[in-house]
Formats: C-alpha cells, structure tokens, sequence
C-alpha cells in the first residue's frame, strides 16, 4: 500500500489517500507554485508494523459523536435514547453516536465481553457477559451509579432518568430517578423474565405470561389491563405501554395524545415492539416494520424500501431498525445525528469541526457530515466527489475538489457559501463563523462573506502566503518568510501578532484566538484567554499539528498524542487517557475530533517542513525520528519524479536545497520513508 499526503494550507485539514497495492514506504507531498511554495506544514505520516497503512477512524468527544467501527462491521443488538444510540457489534464492543452532552455517547474504552446494551434519555447501560453492569452519561438522579454489588444480571433497561437490572433469580433491581415511584419495584414481585423502563414508569413481564407496572400513573401507563395474558414481550414509551401476545396482537395502554397506543386494527402477526416517546413501533414476522403515533420528525414514517429488519428500536422522536445483514438504518429527528449511521466511517483522509457539526474526508474524495443540520450544513451535495479538503465553518463548509474549485453548502446569510464564480487554482480552503477564505495557486487569498470586522478584506499587499486559517470573525495567512499576518476583529487581541513571531509552519484560528506552530516544535497563542485557551502548556514541544476551536485548543505531537487546553464544559479538552496513534486533529466550538490510525505498535514519522525561497533555489527540511531511509523527489507535473537526494540514519532536522534550474511555474516535493 502506498500512501500520499498531500496538505491544505490549513493545519488542521490534512488530505491522505491510499493507492496501489504495493507495499511501499510513505510519502509526504508538499505542493504549490514554486517561488512561492505552497503548503508547509509539520505532518505526521504513519505507517503498521507490516509496512502497510493502516486505515484511519475517527474518535470524538465533546458535544456530538459517531461510532468508530471499521467497513464490514456488523451489529447484533441496537438501543435508542433521547437523542443518541447504541449497538451491540458482533465482537461483543459497543459503539455509540448522536448527542454527547452528559458523555452517554463516550462508550468506555475497555468496555468489551458486552451481552446487552440500553439507553435512556442521556445516559447508557451495558450489561457483560459475566453479569455485571456498566453505566456512563448523565448521573444527576444517580442513574448511572451501578450499585456496587450488582451481580448476576441476564438482562437491563433504562427509562429517562432511572435504570433497572433484571437478576438471574427473577428478582428486579433499580435506581435513579424515583420522583413517581418508577425505582420503587414491589417487594413481592418474582418470576420475572422481562423488564421496560419508561419516563417515569417500569413494566415486568412473569413467566405466566402477566405484566406489572409501577410508577407515574397520570396517564394510566402503569394501569396494566385486567384481562392481558400470555404477554411475550414488553415496551414502555413516556406515557404509553405496550405487550406484544403470543398469538402476535399487539395491547396498548396509557396516553394517546399523538395516537401512539391506537394501534392498526389489521396489525397481526407481530413478533417485537418497540415504544418511543410518543411514536410505537412494530416487527413483523416477514421483517417489515410498522409505525404509528407522533411523526413530526418522521419517526413514525418508516423508509419504504426497508426490509429484512430483525430487530427495532424507538427512541425520543427517532427510530432504529437492525437488518439481517447487520446494518442498522435510522430515521426521524437527526439533531444530533441520532438518525445518520455512519457505520463504514473510517478509511479516512481528513476531518473539519464546525460549531455543532463534523465533516470527514474519505480516501476516495467523498464527503460525509454529521451534527447539526439546521442550515443544511450536514446535508453533503449529492454530487460532490472528487475532493481532496474540507473546512467547516459555524454553520457553513466549504469543500476543494482536485481541480482547484470551491464548493460550498449550509448557511448563506452573510453570502459565506456564494463562492466568487471567477474562483479557480485554489489550493486550500478555510471556513470562519461566516466567512470564507481560499488560497489561490499564486500564493493570493480571496475571501468572501460576513465582512463586519473585516475579516473578509484581505490586505490588498498580501502575497507569498502558504498557509490560511479562518476564525470567528478574524483571518490568519502564513507567508512563505515563516511571517504571520492577521485582519479582521482584534477586540481579543487574536489579530495582534507577537512581533517577535517567527519560523511559523503552521496557523490556527479558533472564535477568538489564534495559534501558530514553529518549526522547533513549540506553540505560541494570543487572543481571547478567558478559558486559558491562549494559556499554552509550559512544557509542550515536539508539536506537529495545532487545531484551535470556539474556546479550545488541540496540539498533535510527534508521538501520536493529542494535548487540549481551554474550555472544558463539554468535555471538549477532556482528552481520552488513552488516545494514541493519532495523525489528525480537528477542534469545533465544543468538540473535538482526531483521525486515528489502527496501527498497535510505534510507527515511523517523517515530518517535511517549511520550504524556503533561497537565491539558488528551494530549501527545504525533512525530520526522521526512527533512523530509517528517506528518499526526497521532485515533480513538476505530479507525475514524474526525480530524485532529489537520499538520506538515512539521522534523527534530527536535515535541510536540503533543491538548484533545479530554470524555473517551473510549479514544483511538487515528496519524501518516502522507508525501504
């Protein structure tokens, strides 16, 4: 496998691709025009203990996630919550997307051995194979504090604010929430083989076949029918329960507000249920679903080609089906991304934080988005491939394709999407609160949208750049000196350049803050600092990648790890303890993304630097930190290359000059490490 890396001038939007099948080193691509060098920037490039690449998945954390699973995945089990989701993959690993605002969608890292999974309003339960439960998310009613000896579970369910664990003798444990007595189980209640937790109501179905209900009654949830009997499974939405009979009739009982306990007169041979806050749902025996009661958001409106459906599942105002080749298809509200499954997210090149949503680059130039979609932010153009950077914005993204043109989606109140229709030869894109920058082929930037602060006013004198960054309402350029130029609004100082500023590689710029990178490794930050987002650890070093978010800022070192600073309310610096093998970092308003590489074992780096306009040609720096060969080699079309210069066995920083003669409107670089 051969991999390119090839860089937009914005640090934190790296592009990879994989071609080829042979197993090669890898190559790090530094492109632009060539007395004014393009991009610039300290990378980190990866490579597995096979000498192949290893594909890269994204983890997340902050107020939104999605699930990090590798192409082929298959789910066994799915579960839905207020506005997030679990499911069970086939390996016995849980994996969790949608809202992540109490960290119901932080799955633990060494959660595993997993038997079954439930999800309340925000917090989730995992039940393992050894009959312990495992809880995490919002805990403010004592929800997720698993009594410390619970054991010998068979079976869980979470209801909005309390949890409940069915026990191998039939015996029922609860906590949580007990405001209408939903935690308080009947002191005689035995032979149970089934459990439902609603809002404030719990359901138990007996072995004969009975259900018992306790709780909040306002609405008559918990008045079980006198006459039910041969009861095989059970369901509890917010004010509505439901029991699927053995003959395959469907019972509802409780608030019918939306119509969600009216259920279809012709419904028979049903063979599983599932209730959401107001919407019902059922299975049947041919693997159909049927919906009814609240659909709004679309919850009760089932897609119409879905088929082969084995298991359902009814969340706040979404639903989850489980197909019998293991793919899990949702609809209804997406305000958190609780209806997109990315399940084959990995193989990825590239991510982009916006405010409340995420973008990621695929290695076949395909986009994907999740998050908000308010604006259509998260709603990709059908058509649009071929893309090799992405940025995002507050509400708005911006996507260059591999012919140098800008394509742009989402919010256009300000005019950030309309993109100048002369715009061509565009190498790399940045996306600010409501404006838009792109960095053209001749080292000019053009920018267009909201202009209040000046943001969108590029300097008239403005050449040589290599490098852009788009903050709030403020603009970086990195010039091809190692200088950095601002504009825009400076109410924080994230437009007062440190004068002494110099030998930058690499630009960052978050709502009100600025961050660069210099070649020996270390951050400097100036602007806002009310959350110590401009506070730069003392003893970070060896930095290779800077993102900078809303109030946050992420460093990428040479090792793989990631360091946050900043604003923590969302658990958006909170890094996973342990994280590694990271190669790309993204920072959002209050969340974070990286790109991590499924390699185990340390990987070599090669990490090419600024290059350097010199009076007999190009200087520029490759950095090895594992000894190994590094070839240089230099194109003028992308598809030639000439050898430069080869090196081996250095561990620190080596400048070349590059006195190719005359000189090409463009000059590619790449170096190849490894045999």
């Amino acid at each position: 496998m051969f991999l390119n890396v090839m860089f937009s001038t914005t640090p934190k939007r790296r592009i990879l691709s994989a071609h080829g099948n042979e197993r090669r080193g890898k190559e790090v691509r530094v492109f632009g025009r060539w007395f004014e060098l393009i991009l610039l920037a300290a990378v980190v490039v990866r490579q597995d203990a096979s000498g192949g690449s290893p594909p890269g998945y994204v983890l997340s954390w902050g107020t939104t996630v999605i699930p990090s699973v590798e192409p082929g995945t298959k789910f066994q089990k799915i579960a839905a919550g207020g506005y997030h989701n679990l499911s069970l993959k086939n390996d016995g690993r849980a994996a969790a997307w949608g809202n992540n605002d109490f960290g119901q969608s932080s799955v633990p890292s060494d959660l595993s051995n997993v038997v079954a999974i439930a999800v309340g309003f925000n917090h989730s339960l995992a039940l393992k194979d050894n009959g312990t439960v495992v809880a995490w998310g919002n805990n403010e009613c004592n929800q997720s504090s698993v009594p410390s000896d619970l054991s010998n579970i068979v079976t869980i369910a979470a209801g909005a604010w309390h949890s409940l664990a069915l026990k191998n003798d039939g015996r029922i444990v609860a906590w949580g929430n007990n405001d209408f007595g939903q935690s308080s189980v009947p002191s005689d209640l035995g032979n149970v083989v089934a459990i439902a937790a609603g809002c404030y109501h719990s359901l138990a179905l007996k072995d004969n076949g009975t259900v018992v209900a306790w709780g909040n009654n306002e609405c008559n949830q918990s008045s079980v029918p006198s006459d039910l009997s041969n009861v095989v499974a059970i369901a509890a939405g917010a004010w509505h329960s439901l029991a699927l009979k053995n003959d395959g009739r469907i019972v509802a009982w409780g608030g019918n507000y939306f119509g969600q306990i009216s259920v279809p007169l012709d419904l028979s041979n049903m063979v599983a249920i599932a209730a959401g806050w107001f919407h019902s749902l059922a299975l049947t025996r041919d693997g159909r679903v049927v919906a009814w009661g609240r659909d709004d958001f679309g919850q009760s409106s089932v897609p119409s080609d879905l088929s082969n459906v084995v298991a359902i599942a009814a969340g706040y105002y979404h639903s989850l089906a489980l197909t019998r080749d293991g793919r899990v298809v949702a609809w209804g509200n997406n305000d958190y991304s609780q209806a997109t499954v990315p399940l084959d997210l990995c193989n990825l090149t590239a991510i982009a934080a916006g405010s409340w949503h995420s973008l990621a680059l695929t290695r076949d130039g395909r986009v994907v988005a999740w998050g908000d979609n308010d604006e259509g932010q998260g709603t990709v153009p059908p058509q649009l491939s071929n893309v090799v950077a992405i940025a995002a914005g507050f509400e708005h993204n911006l996507a260059l394709k591999g012919d140098g043109k800008v394509v742009a989606w989402g919010n256009n109140e300000y005019g950030q999407i309309t993109v100048p229709l002369d715009l061509g030869n565009a190498i790399a894109i940045a996306a600010g609160g409501n404006h838009s920058l792109a960095l053209k082929s001749d080292g000019k930037v053009v920018a267009w949208g909201y202009n209040f602060y000046g943001q969108s006013s590029v300097p008239s004198d403005l050449s040589n750049v290599v490098a852009i960054a788009a903050g709030g309402s403020h603009s970086l350029a990195l010039k091809n000196d190692g200088r950095v130029f601002a504009w825009g609004n400076n109410f924080y100082g994230q437009c007062s350049v440190p004068s002494d500023l110099s030998n930058v590689v690499a630009i960052a710029a978050g709502g009100n803050h600025s961050l660069a990178l210099k070649s020996d490794g270390r951050v400097v930050a100036w602007g806002n600092n009310l959350y110590g987002q401009s506070s730069v650890p003392s003893d970070l070093s060896n930095v290779v990648a800077i993102a900078a978010g809303g109030s946050h800022s992420l460093a990428l070192k040479n090792d793989g790890r990631v360091v946050a600073w900043g604003r923590d309310d969302f658990g958006q610096s909170s890094v996973p303890s342990d994280l590694s093998n990271v190669v790309a970092i993204a920072a959002g308003s209050e969340h974070t993304l990286v790109i991590v590489s499924s390699g185990s074992v340390p990987e070599p780096r090669v990490i090419l630097g600024v290059p350097r306009i010199l009076a007999g040609g190009v200087e520029l720096s490759v950095w090895n930190d594992f000894g190994i060969g590094v070839t240089v080699q230099v194109s003028t079309n992308l598809q030639n290359w000439r050898i430069l210069t080869n090196f081996s066995g250095f561990t620190a920083v080596t400048n070349f000059v590059d006195t190719m003669m005359p000189m090409p409107e463009r000059r590619f670089y790449r170096a190849i490490a490894g045999p």
